[in-house]
This record gives structure tokens, C-alpha cells and sequence, in this order.
């Protein structure tokens, strides 16, 4: 599929879940701060404009893109969540790095998921430039940010309609 000349952040309203009664968290790398703050603000707006309360979004700020999952599990472990939101942004550079830590990072949060049952969103974005991350930070593309805002509310509404492992405890224990 191309992305020329197309806004990959649009999405139908009308058909969008309530988030007046769950809560989020959002892990945002702090490497390339520009991008990643950017892809926040889009992030947490689409969360306060679909009835999201700003008391029921947890934020963390990590060092960077390979720390999303770490921090994830540490605001999981520590608060009530619905779902999780991860943010961040790697540049390709000279070298393989960015597949290993793209990897590494979908790979965690998958696990997550499938461990806990709850959504754990990948919002990292993995572009081979600065402009392709501007790009999609609220360029002409859209908003990665509210690409993963929507999907995290759209998920967490399923989980709480119909339901999935609640009470997993696999490879996490449950804090009292």
C-alpha cells in the first residue's frame, strides 16, 4: 500500500468507543524528543477528545526506544491500566541497530499482551529518516501518536466487553 499524498491517521468517529471508564498509559522514549513528543500530544488528545479523564492517563518518559517495554511493565505493575501506549522513534543509521531494537521492542510488548491480556500498543515509529519521522509526527501523513491512541481505546473496549485472561498470571505476578 502507498502512503503518497495520504493521511494514514484518519479514522470514522462515530464508530469510536467511550474511554469515559478506562484508564491508559503511555511510555514515551525520550530520544528525538521533536518526534516523540510530537506523537504524545496526538496520542493524548485523541484520548481526552474520545472521554478519556486526565486523572486516568499515566504517563512515563524512558531514556529511550529499547526501554518501552521495561517501562511499560514497570506503570503496569504499579497502576490499574486498561491499555498501554508505547511511543517512540528510531532512526535508521550506518549501522543494523534499528532492526535489533525494532525487533526487540515488538517482540516485548507482544508478550505482553499475550501474558497479561491487555493491549500493549506499538508506536514505535521505524523510519529510514528524519523527514519520513516527520513525516508521520504529525506531518503529512498523520499522527502515529493517534494511530496508537485508537487503537489502544478500540482494544481495551473489547477486552472489557468480551473479556480475555484478566486473572493471568503468566510471568507476571498480580500486585495486591
Amino acid at each position: 500500500m502507498t502512503t503518497k499524498k495520504k493521511n494514514l491517521s484518519e479514522y470514522t468517529e462515530e464508530n469510536m468507543p467511550s474511554a469515559e471508564k478506562l484508564a491508559f498509559g503511555i511510555i514515551v522514549s525520550d530520544w528525538n524528543p521533536t518526534i516523540t513528543h510530537t506523537l504524545y500530544e496526538g496520542c493524548r488528545e485523541t484520548l481526552l477528545k474520545h472521554g478519556a479523564k486526565e486523572e486516568n492517563i499515566y504517563t512515563l518518559q524512558v531514556p529511550g526506544a529499547y526501554e518501552l517495554p521495561q517501562g511499560a511493565r514497570i506503570l503496569n505493575k504499579n497502576k490499574n491500566i486498561d491499555a498501554t501506549i508505547c511511543l517512540g522513534c528510531v532512526i535508521k543509521g550506518e549501522t543494523s541497530h534499528n532492526e535489533y531494537i525494532n525487533m526487540s521492542v515488538a517482540q516485548s510488548l507482544q508478550n505482553m499482551a499475550v501474558a497479561t491480556g491487555k493491549p500493549f500498543i506499538f508506536g514505535l515509529l521505524t523510519p529510514n529518516t528524519m523527514q519520513q519521522a516527520e513525516d508521520r509526527a504529525g506531518g503529512k501523513y498523520g499522527n502515529k501518536g493517534v494511530e496508537a491512541a485508537v487503537t489502544a481505546l478500540r482494544m481495551a473496549s473489547i477486552v472489557d466487553q468480551l473479556g480475555d485472561e484478566k486473572n493471568s498470571s503468566i510471568g507476571f505476578a498480580k500486585k495486591q
